[in-house]
């Protein structure tokens, strides 16, 4: 007997599943992926759906695009415990968790306004990355994990 009240999801056929994503944060996968809706992508979001392993979790899916390793480490920021699933014809090809990198570039604006990174100086701004958030390479300010997002320089 099938529960009717189960939320279901139609597979896609190629694209990114990225699933374990923090409750509330895929609108900010998306933003950091360049998904607006204007670009005509199919997308599919489940938002404080019920998990095992975080209680609560997002799941995103983008029908027709894998992402790239960059991609990838900037959504590691925002979603550490993320898992990625490559699909093509219908089928997981490839699964993987994001691994953290140990320094992020041009990717996070300092929220320090008077570091030089900020200033019309021809530098990228360069972070550390933390277990818990990221420190800037030029001022030392650190930018906490809930605060990432809010700092993404992704356009």
């Amino acid at each position: 007997m099938t529960d009717d009240h189960e939320l279901r999801v139609s597979k896609i056929r190629n694209g990114t599943v990225i699933d374990h994503v923090a409750a509330g944060q895929a609108l900010n996968v998306l933003a950091l992926l360049g998904i607006d809706g204007s670009g005509g992508e199919a997308v599919s979001i489940g938002m404080n759906v019920p998990s095992d392993r975080l209680a609560r979790k997002d799941i995103v899916k983008v029908e027709g695009r894998e992402l790239s390793q960059s991609e990838v480490d900037i959504l590691s920021l925002i979603a550490p415990a993320a898992s990625i699933n490559i699909v093509r014809d219908y089928e997981v090809e490839e699964k993987s968790r994001v691994v953290r990198p140990d320094h992020v570039s041009g990717i996070i604006s300092c929220p320090n306004h008077n570091c030089i990174s900020n200033a019309d100086e021809p530098i990228d701004p360069g972070f550390a990355v933390l277990e818990d958030g990221v420190r800037c390479d030029y001022c030392g300010t650190i930018v906490r994990e809930d605060e990432l997002a809010a700092n993404l320089d992704v356009n």
